[in-house]
């Protein structure tokens, strides 16, 4: 495995961050990598950076279509962010933690000299399935109005009032259950891990192929969280009469309106997110590490 040219994406505001970097542009040096550096962050780096020789400023899209690898410097939201761009492509991500948890990301800032495994045989790939969310228009329930991707979740809740709300759902156009609380979770095995953890779902092998529906404060002595195959339609319908809209936000960033008789299908996308690994540590060893640390 070796790459020769490398996105680098962080918040180049924040200057611990920017700095970080710069450390990371450094290692790579030492391989003849050349770093992609989105063109609105320019100005900051020449700022705290003489050497521009390795590095190319591209426009963002630019970054995306040439990178054979995308290092993310963050937190999980930050790797959530750069999966739902790079899937299409299938571009691998390289996650540097930053963050507090930083579950998904690979390596810390101390670990810099790991990077010289991505020129060995000794890293390897990871995939991930995702989730395609589409908003079927209420008035025609033939016609996709929206459609989007998630990594880790799709989250349906009620948008700045705390009161509860009503959802139908039915799996591969059987109905199942009208749930009334805060909300509903269906995550992929990646986003057990994430809210609907929180919420009192599974944690869930990423080696699994399924889907989970996770309730949030259900009304309710009996729901509980149901495991699907990957391959089934999930709907959820809006059936909320006191909100003009609920919210539907895939993986905590991107946020939709879903208005009173619309439905979300959510399916198992045919993309994967791919993740780079450094090391053999397992899905359950790193559970261990992270969880014990919050």
């Amino acid at each position: 495995m070796e790459f020769k040219k490398v996105g680098l994406l962080t918040n180049y505001n924040i200057a611990e961050k920017a700095q970080a970097a710069m450390s990371v542009v450094d290692e790579l040096n030492k391989y003849g990598v050349e770093i992609l550096i989105p063109q609105i962050n320019q100005a900051r780096v020449e700022k705290i950076r003489k050497d521009l020789s390795a590095i190319r400023f591209l426009p963002m899209d630019d970054v995306y279509a040439q990178a054979e690898l995308i290092l993310t410097l963050g937190g999980d939201g930050t790797i959530l962010e750069v999966a739902r761009r790079t899937a299409v492509k299938g571009t691998p991500i390289l996650g540097l933690n930053l963050g507090r948890l930083g579950y998904m990301a690979e390596i810390e800032l101390g670990d810099l000299s790991k990077l010289e495994l991505l020129f060995t045989d000794k890293a390897w790939i990871e995939t991930r399935s995702m989730l395609k969310a589409e908003i079927l228009d209420r008035r025609n329930p033939e016609k996709v109005k929206l459609t989007a991707f998630a990594l880790n979740d799709a989250v349906i809740q009620n948008i700045g009032t705390a009161h509860i709300i009503n959802l139908e759902m039915s799996e591969n156009g059987t109905f199942l259950t009208t749930y009334r609380g805060d909300g509903l979770i269906v995550s992929t095995p990646t986003g057990s891990t994430a809210y609907s953890l929180s919420a009192g779902g599974p944690v869930i092998d990423p080696r699994l192929d399924c889907l989970c529906i996770t309730p949030i404060c259900p009304h309710s002595l009996n729901v509980r969280p149901i495991l699907f195959p990957d391959s089934s339609v999930i709907e959820v319908k809006n059936i909320e009469d006191r909100s003009k809209a609920l919210n539907l936000t895939l993986d905590g960033r991107l946020n939709l309106e879903l208005y009173f008789g619309d439905i979300v299908r959510i399916t198992k996308s045919n993309m994967q997110t791919r993740l780079v690994r450094l090391s053999s540590q397992s899905f359950y060893d790193r559970l261990r590490q992270k969880m014990s640390s919050t």
